[in-house]
């Protein structure tokens, strides 16, 4: 720490050895999410050779930090200065505190970030001397004058008036960092204290470019039939940090939830963000989930150092093995559904018929079979043991939305290979005057597997919202005003027709 009669300079950059250890553990950082599952680019969190990052691009998420330090204040009025602050801040959003001496007022703040760029020194340098070395062929040389201009390469005007134009240079010697540009972010308070010493201050802001997620891989594990099954369950959590500072043994929380914010006009960032290099973090003393307000805060029961452009990943919690699982097949033959302002009452609609069969993961978070926890929104990764060679082969993935415990997890894992859906028109007809139509649909499943298998048949009744089934081949169950599933079991090298007649009114 530097300190003078009138200011004070804190920050880790003046701690280089790590000797004073209270700046480091008086650290604490909760993460807010709002980036969706799976919607981040690889290139915003892990390098890609020979790929560059567009301007303007940024991790969609913010954090609150705090950090409590020892600083030396003089009595009367002085400048406090921290250096080592997040380059994306919310000057907004930054409050200060002194925790010894409460008396102690902020009387302005400021945050400064002109940080020095080769630009900005030659833009300070106009009307400066300077020195420039260049290089032609394998000669090196040097120049010195004043410099005129720095557009469209440097103008320098030489001791005896002389003036040169380089165009090319290799670089640029000033004497000294002018004043107005800093190397850091840095914040700065006009204080008043009553009385000086040694204080203990607490710094809070809000800041961007941080953000975090859940990752959660699925080991499924077949069973006794064609439509149950085990999983072995882990969760991770992924954090991104390109917010400008990193955080060392910093307290971590984070925040799952819809947490809203007053909408802001967007803002083009003013620099390209850096690619991040990925960490792992040993398990040790891992997460410990609370309700809080609305919403889950998940604490870490360690202390987490991270990076700037750096992504880490936590486990989350233990991995729940031999979680029952349901794979349940699902054919739509109308692949979406349709809601109009009037009934449709034309024959053909012009609507594609689906063959494809839809497979999905279905298990419960419960307790009873080792989860039970709140699941953050994540992507979902499911593979499936290779028997033959003992690998592990990628099956599927998906994404899930916030979870609480006692409720069903459905993971879409692709289309089924062997099992294939017709749908077709059987009979139409209208009468308008009447205000009536009905429609016979027919709905064929082949099961070309070595073993049944049950299929959900998905009907959208897309006509109008006022319906009545008149007839039908199998039962079926109402999902929705405009939706039914007739549940089908199809037997293994088999065939099974399901047939219904809808009626439809207004």
């Amino acid at each position: 720490m530097i300190m003078s009669a009138a200011a004070v300079t804190s920050g880790a950059a003046d701690d280089p050895a790590g000797e004073r250890g209270a700046v480091r553990d008086d650290t604490a950082i909760t993460i807010y999410s709002s980036a969706q599952p799976g919607a981040i680019s690889p290139e915003l969190y892990r390098p890609v050779p020979g790929a560059g990052m567009p301007n303007g691009m940024a991790v969609p998420g913010y954090a609150m930090v705090r950090h409590d330090r020892p600083i030396r204040l003089e009595a009367g009025r002085s400048t406090l200065r921290f250096t080592d602050v997040a380059g994306l801040i919310d000057p907004t959003t930054v409050t200060f505190s002194s925790l010894t001496d409460p008396a102690t007022r902020v009387l302005e703040q400021n945050f400064q970030f002109d940080l020095v760029s080769s630009d900005k020194l030659l833009q300070k340098f106009i009307d400066r001397p300077v020195t420039v070395e260049r290089t032609v062929g394998n000669q090196a040389s040097s120049a010195s004058g004043t410099l005129l201009s720095s557009v469209d390469g440097l103008v320098l005007r030489g001791g005896d008036g002389s003036i040169t134009a380089l165009r090319e240079y290799s670089a640029v010697k000033f004497p000294e960092l002018p004043g107005g540009l800093i190397t850091k972010p840095t914040l700065e308070w006009l204080l008043s204290a009553p009385r000086g010493g040694e204080q203990k201050a607490r710094v809070t802001y809000q800041t961007g470019g941080i953000t975090w997620w859940a990752d959660y891989n699925l080991v499924f594990n077949p069973g006794k039939d064609a439509n149950s099954g085990l999983l072995d369950l882990s969760a991770w959590v992924s954090i991104i940090n390109q917010s400008g500072v990193g955080y060392p043994d910093a307290k971590l929380k984070l925040i799952a939830g819809d947490v809203h914010r007053a909408p802001a006009a967007p803002v083009a960032m003013p620099r390209a963000m850096a690619m991040a290099a990925k960490t792992m973090e040993e398990s040790a003393a891992g997460f410990e989930q609370k309700a809080f307000f609305e919403f889950h805060l998940y604490t870490l029961g360690r202390r987490a150092t991270l990076p700037n452009n750096s992504t880490k990943q936590i486990e989350l919690f233990d991995q729940a093995r031999q979680v029952p699982a349901r794979k349940v097949l699902v054919y739509s033959g109308v692949a979406r559904g349709y809601r109009w302002d009037a009934p449709m009452t034309e024959r053909e609609l012009g609507l594609p018929m689906n063959r494809k069969v839809d497979v999905y993961l279905e298990f419960r978070n419960d307790k009873s079979v080792g989860l039970g926890v709140p699941l953050p929104a994540g992507r979902i990764r499911v593979s499936q043991l290779d028997n033959a060679d003992g690998s592990l082969e990628f099956i599927g993935e998906d994404r899930i939305d916030h979870t609480p415990k006692d409720e069903q997890v459905r993971v879409k894992l692709g289309s089924a290979f062997d099992v294939v859906g017709e749908r077709r028109q059987v009979d139409f007809s209208v009468d308008t005057r009447a205000r009536w139509m009905e429609e016979e649909i027919e709905v064929k499943l082949r099961n070309h597997k070595d073993q049944a298998v049950e299929v959900l048949v998905k009907e959208n009744l897309y006509r109008w919202a006022n319906w009545k089934v008149m007839t039908k081949t199998h039962d079926f169950a109402r999902e929705d005003t405009r939706t039914i599933h007739f549940p089908v079991r199809v037997a293994k090298d088999a065939e099974v027709v399901v047939r219904y007649r809808v009626r439809y009114s207004w």
